[in-house]
């Protein structure tokens, strides 16, 4: 009997001792499993985040201006854009982004015709100097994908509308006076003027896709746009068709 009792009063000393010790584990061993938890309540912090971005904006454009049946060549447009963008922030690294931007761009063709006074060989032609200003507002959607640190790579595409303000042809002609009449008879223009104002359709409606990098307030992107719609405003023939196209490279700084 005296040694039953040794060992149950040893027992009862041993379980008391183990109940002390789990009473006074910290409660961090006890409850905090978020190292075992894979969302990561800060990633999930970053990941739903709403906001405004603001962003001034600067680079380099080319239209191409598609043509079919119509009195003056296809043509490349080269210069300079210049704007302001408001993006919204939205949940899961997704963005909408919208804004203003002024373009100004210079392209020069050739328009030859066949001599009507001269041998056959020789050719005259009009030169078209074209100058064009326009506005744009786009609507994109931005997904951003986190890199390293501060980088981050991006892809946008949406619609936006490009405001024809106007299209200066300063036409040089190289034309006798038999062509020249000839041409003014069929509804050609051989005199200076804007487009705009009568033969071409102001707005064009555009669909675009593009990227880029962006490193802590400053963005490189680059993207193209695909006009819509026909700018043809009065058709003389029915398969008269112009389309204008664009290409961009931009730097943008965000406040």
């Amino acid at each position: 009997m005296k040694k039953l009792g040794i060992f149950v009063f040893f027992v009862c000393l041993s379980v008391g001792s183990l109940w002390a010790d789990e009473r006074n584990k910290p409660a961090m061993q006890l409850e905090d499993n978020t190292f075992f938890d894979p969302s990561h309540k800060a990633e999930k912090k970053e990941n739903y985040t709403f906001g405004m971005e603001y962003r001034v904006e600067a680079g380099y454009a080319q239209h191409w201006q598609k043509v079919e049946n119509i009195s003056y060549p296809d043509m490349y447009l080269h210069g300079a854009r210049v704007g302001a963008t408001f993006t919204f922030l939205l949940p899961l690294h997704f963005s909408l982004q919208t804004g203003l931007l002024y373009t100004l761009v210079y392209g020069v063709s050739e328009q030859h015709w066949r001599s009507t006074d001269l041998p056959s060989l020789q050719t005259e032609y009009i030169k078209h100097r074209v100058v064009e200003h326009n506005l744009t507002v786009p609507i994109r959607a931005y997904y951003t994908i986190p890199l390293w640190k501060q980088l981050n790579l991006f892809f946008y595409g949406g619609p936006q509308l490009h405001i024809g303000l106007a299209e200066n042809d300063y036409m040089q002609q190289h034309l006798s006076a038999t062509n020249k009449a000839w041409l003014e008879k069929q509804g050609i223009a051989t005199e200076p003027y804007d487009r705009m104002a009568d033969e071409l359709i102001r707005a064009n409606f555009q669909l675009g896709v593009g990227g880029g990098l962006e490193w802590d307030r400053y963005r490189l992107q680059s993207g193209y746009d695909f006009g819509l719609n026909n700018l043809v405003k009065h058709k003389q023939l029915a398969n008269q068709q112009m389309n204008e196209w664009g290409w961009f490279v931009s730097f943008s700084y965000k406040f």
